[in-house]
């Protein structure tokens, strides 16, 4: 066959000849033959008869079985009418025993080492400051050829325990001593109410008298701790009157926006710092904060605490409670519990829902709650008596019996929930505003009939220009809020994440997106926007945005905590459930 084929092309010649070329394709004389078989002769046809081809073959086994092995041999000079050697063939020598193979290009000589070892890979992360050289990291290099895995996942379930438990001799004592020898100081719990609730605050001034007859300080807020006083008679020397500390550097009202200086505006900074007191150990706050209300008591809860937050534990008491899993009823005993004030480890009471409840690590049997003064007990002369020291048989085994139990061999489930750190800087780069935000962060038209026209970065790269009614900056936690009503994903609370939403943009393509929390957001009101643009930060604290103006956003270096009745999935995947009627539906009949 000469240029034309003569026949059939997938005639019984062909596959014969193609099968013999497969089998030998290892073989350095198999290329050899397929570069001089389809190498155009003088009179330029190609000659591929299956009997050339496969004569070609033959010949060039004859000539390597007949051949001496000398030195020197495995030396092959690569010219350029020559042909390569096929790639990923590793069987190119016909001696296994050498290990090198030299070859000549141009006159160069080059060795190629199968067994030579590989420069060994280093990994490290790296932020917006520096590099973490050294530290453990997720991703590890596995094996000799660099290879990359991970560690494990990045996130997982928090749990947290005390160090120190208190026997029941110790409780109700004035001073415990710690291993160090020094005085532990009584656990102490800081107690929000909702406001105008009526039914509630009895709930708390019954939860208060409980609490305090187990020497655990109290912290109240004055208008509370009065009310409570007035109208139930709560009185005792563990309630304590709680005074937010302010933070350095946050808030939003040090700076006015305009008319001043950069030098006043210095100035007026440096007055409102010192303002703020200074967390140290002498007053470092509750151990525990208990909100009695709904999901917006746990948000003035964040901004009570723009720095570290204590563990929170909130009791359902409004309207919707996706974020309160807890009951008003079991409020005392996931108190002491959370305070890890004792540890019953013979009780045998089943936890809150009927059969063996799950928990992290495949435990089934929790932490035993803590037994709880009832409130209505009186003694013989009919006086209400508070305090364990005047009556210390107590512990008597018929009132060791705990409601409930949570948590998982001695531990404490948390939601760390993450927060974002948003700074309003004005043209000058005066940070004129900080807050830390636990739901969202709004930019929007504010009250100007025009779109709001914003330019926005992602680690100083341009991001968009929004041209839209506004443009939304969410945590995990707040996906569930307004961001989840513009369109946006519902996110796991545990997944470290900025979501970025726009609301009812004037264009097709600007669709929902999430960012990694080591990025830094910035969206900025341009010189030409027809108008003024509005920030809010969790809904309050709005701030006008006017041109020059930008609002920086990054993840807080301090979550908000949340304790977990079950765990974090457990909790969530219930509340969204329970309050969204999430996927649910009238379940399809079988045919």
């Amino acid at each position: 066959m000469r240029r034309h084929f003569s026949g059939h092309p997938l005639s019984i010649s062909y596959y014969f000849a193609i099968s013999y070329l497969v089998i030998a394709a290892t073989s350095k004389s198999a290329t050899q033959c397929l570069a001089f078989a389809f190498r155009p002769p003088s009179v330029g046809s190609y000659d591929l008869s299956p009997r050339r081809i496969v004569s070609c073959l033959c010949e060039s086994k004859q000539k390597r079985e007949s051949a001496v092995p000398e030195s020197g041999a495995d030396d092959e000079v690569i010219n350029g009418s020559s042909p390569p050697d096929l790639i990923g063939n590793n069987n190119v020598h016909d001696h296994a025993d050498h290990a090198h193979k030299h070859k000549t290009i141009d006159g160069k000589e080059y060795t190629h080492s199968h067994h030579r070892p590989r420069r060994k890979m280093e990994l490290s992360w790296c932020g917006r400051n520096a590099c973490s050289e050294g530290t453990p990291i997720r991703e590890r290099i596995v094996g000799t050829h660099n290879h990359v895995e991970f560690e494990g996942p990045a996130t997982g379930q928090v749990m947290y325990e005390w160090a120190e438990t208190p026997s029941k001799a110790e409780v109700g004592a004035e001073a415990r001593l710690g291993e160090t020898g020094r005085s532990v100081a009584p656990p102490s719990v800081l107690l929000l109410v909702k406001r105008g609730d009526d039914k509630l605050l009895k709930v708390a001034a019954e939860a208060v008298q409980n609490l305090t007859a187990l020497d655990i300080d109290i912290l109240l807020h004055p208008e509370l701790s009065a009310k409570m006083k007035h109208y139930f008679g709560v009185d005792s020397e563990n309630i304590k009157l709680f005074e937010p500390l302010l933070v350095p550097g946050y808030g939003g009202s040090h700076l006015k926006p305009r008319g001043m200086t950069k030098a006043q505006l210095q100035e007026n900074l440096e007055k409102h710092r010192d303002r703020y007191s200074s967390s140290d150990d002498t007053d470092a706050g509750p151990d525990l904060i208990c909100t009695l209300g709904g999901d917006g008591l746990l948000m003035y809860a964040s901004t009570l605490f723009q720095g570290p937050v204590p563990p929170i534990l909130c009791v359902a008491g409004g309207s919707m409670g996706f974020l309160t899993p807890f009951q008003q009823e079991e409020m005392v005993d996931a108190i002491a519990t959370a305070l890890g004030i004792v540890k019953d480890e013979e009780t045998n009471e089943s936890s809150i829902d009927e059969g063996p409840a799950y928990f992290p690590g495949g435990g089934v049997e929790p932490v035993a709650a803590r037994p709880i003064i009832s409130p209505s007990y009186t003694d013989e002369e009919g006086s209400q008596w508070s305090g364990l020291t005047e009556h210390p048989d107590f512990y008597d085994d018929q009132y060791l019996k705990p409601k409930f139990k949570f948590g998982a061999y001695n531990r404490i489930c948390l939601s760390m929930r993450m927060r974002l750190d948003c700074r309003i800087v004005n043209r000058e780069g005066v940070v004129r505003a900080r807050f830390s935000v636990l739901n969202e962060v709004v930019i929007d038209r504010g009250s100007s009939p025009y779109l709001a026209n914003l330019e926005c970065f992602c680690d100083d790269v341009h991001l968009t220009t929004v041209q839209a009614d506004g443009v939304i900056f969410s945590t995990p936690s707040g996906s569930t809020a307004y961001s989840m009503s513009a369109g946006g994903s519902v996110v796991h609370p545990a997944v470290p994440a900025i979501l970025v939403t726009p609301i009812c943009p004037h264009v097709l393509s600007f669709r929902p997106m999430v960012f990694p929390d080591h990025v830094v957001l910035r969206c900025y009101v341009p010189d030409d926007a027809r108008a003024d643009a509005s920030v809010a930060f969790d809904g309050k604290a709005r701030r006008e945005l006017h041109r020059g103006d930008s609002v920086q956003i990054q993840m807080s270096a301090h979550p908000v905590p949340t304790i977990n009745r079950m765990d974090h999935s457990s909790d969530w995947l219930n509340s969204l459930k329970r309050n969204f009627n999430f996927n649910s539906r009238v379940r399809q009949g079988p045919l």
